[in-house]
C-alpha cells in the first residue's frame, strides 16, 4: 500500500512542479514522472527494499528519489511535498483529475480566470469564459465537460489495478493471523471489475473476536468505521474501505456466493430457484426447510442442478442459462499464458532495459515476450527513428544467445489517420510481432483508420482497440461489427491490453468479437519489469469475456507462434 501512497506523491510533487513552470525543473518533472509510473506498477514492497537498502533496483529511482522515500516510511511525509503544495490552489488535484486539463492548462484557467476548483470551471464554461480563452474553444470546453462527467459518474470507485496490490497485500497479512482458517476477497474485486467500490473480504475463524482485534490493530488501518465481533469496517491509509466478515464455516459457500454478486446475478439466481422450489441466502440454500447447499460455492450451484460459474462471469449475462445447460465455456486460465505481446523498454518511453524486461518475463514462466517500441510519429514517448531499428535488433539478438527466453522483435507502430502505418512495409517486414495502435484524433470514428490497418499484411495485432482510458476518456466511436468480420476476414489479432488504465477491450466487446470467431491477444502494455504482472488483470478480462485458451494468441508455444506470425 505504501507503494502507492509514496507513487501518488512523486506523480503530484511532477504536477506541481508544471504548473509553477519553473525551466530548471524540466528534468526533475520527468525524474518524478518516471519514478512514479515505476513504483506505482511495482510489485516489491518499498519498506523492505528500504530496510535492505535496495531502492534503486527500481527502475528510475536515483539518490534524490531514494531519499524522499525513506523519508517518508521514516516520518509519513515528504517536506518538499507539503511546501510544494501551498503553492497551488486547492482545487488543483481535483482540476488534474479531468482527463483533458494538464497542470499547464489548469494555471491558464487560474490565472485568467480565477478557477480554483470543478465548480468554478463549469460555471466559466456555462458563462462562456472558457470558450474565450486563446487555445480553448468551443471544442475544448466540450471535452472538459465530457471529462466532469466521467470524474462525477466514477465517484468513490477505484481503478482495479490502483487497489490490486492493496487487497493481497491485507489477504497476505490477515493469513498470519492464527486464528483465521479460510479467506477470500469478495465482491466486485473477486469478480475483477474494471472499477471497484468497497473491498468485502470473508473469513471463517476460531476465535471471531481475536480476527476482529489483529485486523483492526494492523499499521495500514486508519481508522475504524465499526468493530464487531461480525464485521468489522476500516478506512486503510490510503482511504480505500475495507469490510472484513467471519462467517460460520458451514456456511462459507453460501455467504462467498451471496457477497461476490454482483446484484443482478444474485437477483436473477433467486428468481431461477425460486421457481424450483429453493430458497437462498446468505446462511444456505434450501430446498423447502431442507438445507442443500453451504459448504461451498461448488456445493450451493451444484443442489440447483449447475455447474459451478466462475466469479467473473457473475453479471446476468445468460451465465445463469448457460450454467444449468452445461454450456459454460473453459475459461482461459493465467497458467496458460506463454508469454507477453505488448512491452516497452528504454528503447522509447520503458524505464527498463529489454534485459530487464526479458529476465523478469522468464522469471514469471513465459517463453518469450515482445519487446514493442514505439514508432517515430509518437514524438512524445521516444519512437524509434528507422536508422535506430538495426541497433535495437542487435541488441535483442546477443539477448538471445545468451538468456533462457525467446525476446521477439517488435513494434507498437502508430496508425496515423488516413490508416497508414507509421513504418514502411520493407521495415515492417523486418519485425517478428507488429502492434499498430491509434494514438491520437480521438474524438473522430476511427473505424475505417483501424480497418485499413488490419488490410496491411505485416499487422499481426490491433492494440488497445477503442483507446479509452478509465474514468478519464470515453472510447472513440467504432463500428464494432464491421472490426470484428474484418479482423476474423484477415486474422488480424485484437489486444486485450491489461494495463488497469485501459483494460481494452472491455468483456462485453470480447464476447461479441468471439462469436466472429475473432482471435485476441493479451498484452501488458508493461513500461517497466516491475509491472509485467499486470497480465492477470488482462486474463481476468479476457475470462469476464467467455474467453478459452483457444481464442487467445500468446497461450501458443514459441514454436507454433512464430508459424501463425508468419
Amino acid at each position: 500500500m505504501i507503494n502507492q501512497e509514496i507513487s501518488e506523491i512523486l506523480g503530484k510533487m511532477a504536477e506541481i512542479m508544471e504548473f509553477l513552470g519553473n525551466p530548471a525543473d524540466k528534468f526533475r518533472i520527468r525524474a518524478l514522472q518516471n519514478a512514479a509510473i515505476a513504483i506505482g506498477e511495482a510489485s516489491d514492497n518499498l519498506e523492505l527494499l528500504a530496510r535492505e537498502h535496495r531502492l534503486r533496483e527500481i527502475p528510475g529511482i536515483g539518490e534524490g528519489i531514494a531519499k524522499k522515500i525513506e523519508e517518508y516510511i521514516a516520518t509519513g511525509k515528504i517536506k518538499e511535498f507539503e511546501l510544494l503544495k501551498k503553492a497551488v490552489p486547492k482545487g488543483f488535484f481535483e482540476l488534474l483529475g479531468i482527463s483533458s486539463l494538464g497542470p499547464k492548462r489548469v494555471k491558464i484557467l487560474h490565472s485568467e480566470l480565477g478557477i480554483s476548483n470543478i465548480e468554478d470551471l463549469k460555471k466559466a464554461i456555462a458563462d462562456g469564459k472558457v470558450q474565450a480563452l486563446p487555445g480553448f474553444g468551443e471544442k475544448s470546453a466540450q471535452k472538459m465537460m465530457e471529462g466532469i462527467d466521467i470524474k462525477e459518474r466514477s465517484k468513490g470507485r477505484r481503478l482495479l489495478g490502483e487497489v490490486y496490490s492493496t487487497v493481497e497485500e491485507i489477504v497476505e497479512n490477515l493469513k498470519k493471523c492464527k486464528d483465521v482458517l479460510k479467506i477470500v476477497p469478495a465482491g466486485s474485486f473477486r469478480r475483477m471489475e474494471e472499477t471497484v467500490g468497497d473491498i468485502d473480504i470473508l473469513v471463517t475463524g476460531k476465535n471471531h473476536v481475536k480476527i476482529m482485534d489483529y485486523f483492526a490493530g494492523q499499521p495500514y488501518v486508519h481508522k475504524i468505521l465499526v468493530k464487531g465481533d461480525t464485521k468489522t469496517s476500516i478506512l486503510t491509509n490510503e482511504g480505500l474501505q475495507v469490510d472484513l466478515r467471519v462467517v460460520d464455516s458451514n456456511q462459507f459457500g453460501s455467504a462467498l456466493q451471496y457477497f461476490t454478486g454482483s446484484k443482478l446475478h444474485n437477483v436473477h439466481l433467486r428468481t431461477f430457484a425460486k421457481n424450483r422450489g429453493f430458497k437462498l441466502s446468505e446462511y444456505g440454500f434450501f430446498k423447502g426447510e431442507e438445507l442443500v447447499g453451504s459448504k461451498t460455492e461448488e456445493e450451493c450451484y451444484g443442489a440447483l442442478g449447475m455447474d459451478y460459474i466462475e466469479p467473473e462471469l457473475r453479471t446476468d449475462n445468460g451465465e445463469i442459462e448457460a450454467s444449468f445447460k452445461h454450456q459454460l465455456p473453459k475459461l482461459l486460465e493465467p497458467k496458460d499464458i506463454r508469454g507477453d505481446l505488448h512491452a516497452h523498454s528504454t528503447w522509447s518511453d520503458g524505464a527498463s532495459s529489454i534485459e530487464e524486461m526479458a529476465r523478469r518475463a522468464h522469471e514469471q514462466g513465459y517463453e518469450y515476450i515482445a519487446m514493442t517500441d514505439h514508432s517515430p510519429s509518437l514524438t512524445v514517448a521516444g519512437g524509434l527513428k528507422i536508422s535506430e531499428l538495426k541497433e535495437k535488433k542487435r541488441e535483442i539478438d546477443a539477448l538471445n544467445e545468451k538468456l533462457p527466453i525467446k525476446i521477439l522483435f517488435g513494434t507498437e507502430v502508430d496508425i496515423l489517420k488516413d490508416g497508414r502505418i507509421d513504418y514502411p512495409d520493407e521495415v515492417l517486414k523486418e519485425f517478428d510481432v507488429v502492434v499498430a495502435s491509434v494514438h491520437g484524433h480521438f474524438n473522430q470514428d476511427n473505424t475505417d483508420r483501424i480497418l485499413a490497418a488490419m488490410e496491411n499484411p505485416f499487422v499481426h495485432i490491433i492494440g488497445h482497440p477503442s483507446g479509452r482510458l478509465i474514468g478519464q476518456r470515453n472510447a472513440y466511436p467504432l463500428a464494432y461489427e464491421k472490426l470484428f468480420k474484418r479482423a476474423s476476414e484477415t486474422g488480424t489479432a485484437l489486444e486485450i491490453n491489461a494495463h488497469y488504465s485501459r483494460l481494452d477491450l472491455q468483456d462485453v466487446y470480447i464476447r461479441e468479437a468471439k462469436r466472429w470467431k475473432c482471435l485476441f491477444s493479451i498484452g501488458s502494455d508493461s513500461h517497466s519489469f516491475k509491472s509485467l504482472w499486470m497480465m492477470q488483470l488482462g486474463v481476468a478480462l479476457a475470462r469476464r469475456g467467455w474467453a478459452e485458451k483457444g481464442d487467445i494468441l500468446n497461450t501458443l508455444p514459441w514454436e507454433k507462434l512464430k508459424k501463425v506470425l508468419k
